[in-house]
């Protein structure tokens, strides 16, 4: 055996050492555009137009899509006595390939990297027309991006949310309010999330966005069937509130405004505490569920101040009532739109009926969403209102 002192390895280490400790595969920062988001839309009818005789690789090429990227521009700041420029540009390419077009994005420009990836947006034009596993496929392959990048779909253009009036990049905006807290919105979803539920057939939920007048809102949510992977239509803010007493899921204190019909005033009940139950009742081969929604809070506003009714136990009772109604009201709509006109189990329903009666589910999985559709829900509510803000509590 040869020692390591010998004349050979005193001059192998040092270049062992170089090839070790060298970045073979690293670029300049300065030779990088970093992308925080992308956009895929159908192709317009100009685009088709134009490009739809083209032969590429011995077939004809179908312009398909339009994949836009956002690209920060760190290099742009705000001289004194200069308007503020906008610290991204967007660059779009159309095809029939994803891949296709980001390394045709490459030869036109310096290289952009997806390591700083924020948020995916898919128009609904496209997420109607094609399969959602087709439009992710490159993305959810791509050694760099993450599969913690956030989804959104676009009512209308998804071109359209990443073009607003101020300077700051759209997709990092749209990063940071999809993850405020509300009743209103639904859990931010990521490609990986949306890739699980593809690949087990649930339909789900992605929360959706809309471009108007320059600014981005998000609005409601767009529902994926499982069965297709494309979307079929939207949930309002109002049936998203509803989807989230009916699952418990509530990312903060709920805010509900209801209406005293007595006192013909406006009161406001913030939930504390938040629970719903979905239990799956089987006789023989009918199936049906029972959902019990409970919920503690306080009554924060009302407009009844001059009546003093605020101190009557008799009114806070009335105001249960109240408050109840409307939160039964808010899931019956929710779930005429997800089982009657939508025919899709975002709610959990199946998951519960495979929880407790495996057996059973392995029949009615493979056509759980028509299934679903006429099962009956049975729903309860009981709401404790415990304080009414700063003035007292119930006794």
């Amino acid at each position: 055996m040869k020692k390591l002192h010998s004349k050979k390895y005193y001059i192998l280490l040092p270049l062992c050492l170089i090839v070790l400790t060298g970045c073979w595969s690293s670029q300049d920062i300065d030779e990088l555009n970093f992308g925080v988001a992308k956009g895929v839309d159908l192709a317009d009818k100009e685009s088709l137009e134009q490009e739809v005789d083209e032969v590429s690789d011995g077939y004809p090429k179908r312009n398909l899509i339009t994949l836009t990227d956002q690209i920060i521009l760190p290099e742009v700041t705000a001289a004194e006595g200069v308007p503020p420029q906008k610290a991204y540009l967007n660059v779009s390419h159309t095809g029939d390939s994803i891949h296709e077009m980001i390394r045709e994005n490459r030869l036109e420009r310096k290289s952009v990297t997806s390591h700083h990836l924020k948020v995916i947006v898919i128009g609904e034009g496209a997420a109607r027309k094609i399969s959602l596993q087709n439009l992710l496929n490159e993305f959810l392959r791509d050694n760099v991006a993450r599969r913690s990048v956030l989804l959104l779909i676009a009512k209308g253009k998804a071109s359209e949310t990443l073009e607003t009036k101020g300077k700051d990049p759209p997709g990092e905006l749209l990063k940071d309010v999809i993850s405020n807290e509300s009743t209103r919105l639904i859990q931010p979803i990521s490609i990986g999330n949306a890739s699980s539920e593809m690949t087990s057939n649930s339909s789900f939920l992605l929360q959706s966005v809309e471009a108007k007048n320059g600014e981005n809102k998000l609005s409601g949510a767009a529902i994926i069937k499982g069965e297709t992977k494309k979307l079929v239509g939207f949930l309002s803010e109002e049936e998203i509130e509803g989807l989230t007493w009916l699952t418990g899921k509530a990312t903060q204190k709920g805010i509900l405004k209801t209406y005293h019909e007595e006192k013909k005033q406006v009161i406001v009940f913030e939930a504390l505490s938040l629970k719903s139950r979905i239990k799956p009742i089987v006789k023989r081969t009918e199936i049906s569920f029972d959902v019990e929604i409970q919920s503690e809070g306080r009554l924060t506003e009302d407009w009844m101040y001059a009546d003093n009714a605020i101190y009557n136990d008799r009114f806070l009772k009335e105001a249960e009532k109240a408050v109840e109604k409307r939160v039964r009201q808010l899931v019956e709509k929710t779930l005429t739109k997800i089982q009657k006109d939508y025919q899709a189990d975002v709610a959990g329903f199946g998951s519960q009926l495979r929880i407790h009666y495996p057996r059973l589910w392995q029949k009615v999985k493979k056509d759980w969403d028509k299934e679903f559709s006429q099962v009956p829900v049975n729903v309860k509510v009981k709401i404790n209102i415990r304080s009414y803000s700063a003035k007292g509590s119930k006794k």
